[in-house]
């Protein structure tokens, strides 16, 4: 099978059948979902949404995170993980979003990955989720899904992954498909024994292809 087919299937399966994808990350505004991504790298989506309310309580705006102390911040977030390393990020983005932004989340890419825990990764997400912007994030369900489906030829990298897949997914569809991926690797496509049964991408998966 050709990887123009491959693609073509695996994208209009999704479509027919995952017609809306979003985060399942919790949040009212650019900044706090700024907030959040940061806080969910290596960490479940469903534990930070269980602290962000009070976090978003006592932090509302940036001026106000960036007047406090990682130590404050640290009771807030300690059940997720590096909560050590994530309340200084926190603090020092804030900061950075005062002294350089206005208080504003910016919307470009290389100007999000200046702020302090902020990946490349992080700043696709906010990009593609608050601004609508074509981006693709891979975080480790992207990329061992793209990997295993025949998406990505064995790419060593989630910027590898990344140029793969927005080389050949549609400007317009970008966004929705890196929720589709994500999706996908954390309910189907598991790191350790993928759900293959009930899994619809069969006919395009080179994995499922080996298994038989």
């Amino acid at each position: 099978m050709k990887k123009k087919e491959r693609y073509e299937g695996v994208l209009n399966w999704f479509q027919q059948n995952v017609p809306v994808a979003e985060t399942e990350l919790d949040y009212l505004t650019p900044y706090q979902l700024l907030i959040a991504v940061i806080l969910s790298a290596q960490c479940t989506d469903k534990r930070v949404n269980m602290i962000t309310p009070a976090l978003f309580d006592a932090f509302p705006a940036p001026e106000v995170l960036a007047a406090t102390t990682p130590e404050v911040v640290f009771e807030y977030i300690k059940s997720v993980s590096y909560p050590n390393n994530k309340s200084k990020h926190l603090v020092g983005m804030a900061k950075m979003l005062m002294e350089e932004f206005d208080g504003e989340v910016p919307s470009e890419i290389d100007q999000l990955i200046k702020l302090p825990g902020v990946g490349r990764k992080t700043a696709n997400v906010v990009v593609s989720v608050v601004f609508n912007k074509p981006a693709m994030a891979v975080d480790t369900h992207v990329f061992r899904v793209s990997n295993r489906i025949g998406l990505t030829d064995n790419s060593k990298s989630p910027l590898e992954t990344e140029r793969e897949l927005v080389k050949h997914i549609p400007e317009n569809l970008l966004s929705i498909a890196h929720h589709w991926l994500i999706l996908h690797g954390r309910y189907t496509c598991l790191a350790r024994k993928p759900k293959c049964e009930i899994c619809g991408l069969k006919p395009w998966c080179k994995y499922f292809r080996k298994q038989k």
